[in-house]
């Protein structure tokens, strides 16, 4: 049917062959070269497009997974105040808003524990102090009361002492106050006599009987020496109701100027039976080399307590260096000395105050002994001997008190030496006025 015709119709056509000849070959190497310049085409731009996407990547995650690395170091270097920050909705910012949130609770937590740490040290110091100011109290409730205890041993002292003094002072006074009568009673009756002998030389021999029995002749040559002894011991005696005076100091509590050498003198005369010699001790010499003192403003009772413990701890020392056949020697017995000296210097320094130096020639005090001597309770004697508050007493009479100083020089064997400084004229400070150091003895008595 030819082309075109339509259907049922019909009409005349020619009929023909056609032949085509084609190079396979030829259509193959087109083709291949076709698909090969479409393949680098698209490889090329593949190759741009990884390009672009690397430099993203490497613009964006990278850098911000370096912000994230980065701040995780800082935070593990102690920067608890470092973020990472990074924003978005990909998991770098997740996981960024999760280290965010991770440095934030620890920064919280670190401080609150910085916070209770600091409270802790300051609950601490504040224990240590307080502790330390407890011990302080309690040892200063310690001193407070072996010094109440002191105090109130020298005011039992002091009433016995005025007591004593008052009882011997009142019959003193009138042995003394008749002795004179007695004497001039005593004279005019012996001179009675030789004048009856010698109106009547030749008495009848009851008188002659009476005057041998009574040897009449060695009563008038011995009475008057009789009388003369008596009136030695009653001065003996006021001297020593004088001495028990001046070293208590019962009627001077207050502060006033006084002769510091008749304190020494008192203190020494109180001292005077340990002085002597004894069946097992040589005598002990008191060597005094007096300066030309003024008058010091001082308490006095107190400043002769500090004279009796510095000497009678200078005698117990002396005492050390006796050995078993009574003679004096110190260490080990064979190094023999001089006999056991005291020698008391006083000076005056800069024309404002006074120097009193109390030396001896005993075994001396070693060097850990002297760092605590004016320590309370410290003592190097039997347990009941001593109570150990002497010197810490007399140090604080003397530095609080009277506003002076009391130190020590000793080297061993070679004696000790106290040296006492004190001002002529004491000045009050409100701090000397708060201190409450116990007076020696405080009893008012008129002896």
């Amino acid at each position: 049917m030819p082309l075109k015709a339509a259907p049922g119709e019909i009409r005349s056509s020619k009929i023909g062959i056609l032949f085509l000849r084609y190079s396979l070959a030829s259509l193959k190497q087109r083709a291949y070269t076709d698909a090969l310049q479409r393949s680098l085409e698209a490889s090329f731009v593949l190759t741009v497009l990884c390009i672009a996407a690397w430099f993203f990547f490497d613009r964006t995650l990278t850098l911000r997974a370096t912000q994230l690395v980065e701040a995780s170091k800082r935070l593990s270097q102690g920067d608890l105040s470092v973020r990472a920050g990074l924003s978005g909705s990909d998991e770098l910012a997740q996981i960024s808003t999760a280290f965010d949130q991770m440095a934030g609770i620890i920064q919280t937590k670190t401080e609150a524990l910085q916070t209770s740490q600091e409270n802790l040290a300051i609950s601490h110091a504040d224990a240590t102090r307080q502790a330390q100011q407890l011990t302080q109290t309690l040892n200063e409730l310690q001193q407070t009361q072996a010094q109440l205890i002191q105090t109130e041993k020298m005011s039992s002292l002091g009433q016995l002492v005025a007591g004593v003094a008052h009882e011997i002072n009142n019959p003193v006074n009138f042995i003394y106050g008749n002795i004179a009568y007695v004497s001039e009673y005593t004279t005019d009756l012996l001179t009675l006599i030789q004048h009856y002998q010698q109106a009547y030389p030749d008495p009848n021999l009851d008188l002659q009987s009476l005057i041998r029995d009574i040897d009449l002749e060695f009563v008038a040559e011995d009475l008057p020496k009789m009388l003369a002894s008596l009136r030695t011991g009653a001065d003996r005696i006021r001297q020593i109701v004088l001495t028990l005076r001046n070293f208590s100091r019962i009627d001077e509590a207050d502060m006033k100027r006084v002769n510091i050498h008749e304190g020494i003198d008192s203190t020494l005369m109180i001292l005077q039976h340990r002085l002597k010699a004894r069946a097992d001790h040589p005598a002990i010499d008191v060597i005094k080399d007096y300066g030309n003192l003024p008058e010091v403003e001082c308490y006095a009772g107190q400043l002769n307590q500090v004279f009796m413990n510095i000497l009678s701890n200078a005698i117990d020392a002396l005492e050390q260096g006796v050995i078993g056949d009574g003679r004096w020697a110190i260490g080990n017995g064979q190094d023999e000395r001089r006999s056991p000296t005291i020698t008391i210097r006083t000076q005056i320094k800069d024309s404002t105050r006074v120097i009193i130096r109390i030396a001896d020639n005993g075994p001396g005090i070693p060097q850990d002994v002297q760092q605590r001597l004016f320590d309370p309770f410290f003592t190097t004697k039997p347990v009941g001997k001593e109570t150990g508050l002497g010197m810490s007493i007399s140090y604080q009479i003397v530095t609080q008190k009277h506003s002076g100083s009391l130190s020590c020089i000793s080297f061993t064997g070679q004696g000790a030496e106290f040296i006492i400084e004190l001002p002529i004229c004491f000045e009050t400070t409100p701090t000397e006025q708060t201190q409450t150091i116990p007076a020696a003895i405080g009893i008012k008595t008129r002896l």
